[in-house]
């Protein structure tokens, strides 16, 4: 007859890992994730001229004015539409990455923001920045 200590030296140890705390805690954070995600993407203010935000140090930016009664302006010189279309397509060609800077008045037509949004995404000029009013 076996004792129990020469049972217990026969027996492998047992070498497994118990997966289903694993599974819980993915899941948990699988859920905080999906909720978390859609409030990211809409966190969007629509009271630019308003807020308060970061001083933009970037020397080299191209910036674009729309005034209250529509009109538009290319680094402080005003400008027609399709002149101001010609200019962002030449800078898009130089540099895609080139870095604008919209200034709009708070009571311009919307628009006026829209057209120049997707003249500048036609152009292929991607990297815009919304320029406010510091409180």
């Amino acid at each position: 007859m076996q004792n129990s200590f020469e049972r217990e030296e026969l027996q492998a140890p047992l070498f497994e890992i118990n997966m289903t705390p694993l599974v819980d805690v993915m899941l948990v954070l699988l859920v905080i994730f999906l909720v978390t995600a859609p409030m990211l993407n809409s966190a969007i203010k629509l009271n630019l001229p308003a807020e308060s935000a970061a001083q933009i140090t970037e020397e080299k930016a191209v910036t674009i004015s729309v005034s209250s009664d529509g009109k538009y302006f290319l680094n402080d010189a005003e400008i027609s539409i399709g002149a101001l279309e010609a200019q962002l397509k030449i800078l898009g060609k130089e540099d895609p990455k080139q870095q604008i800077h919209l200034r709009a008045d708070v009571n311009v037509n919307y628009g006026k923001v829209s057209h120049l949004l997707a003249g500048l995404q036609r152009a292929g000029l991607s990297n815009i920045g919304f320029i406010t009013e510091p409180k």
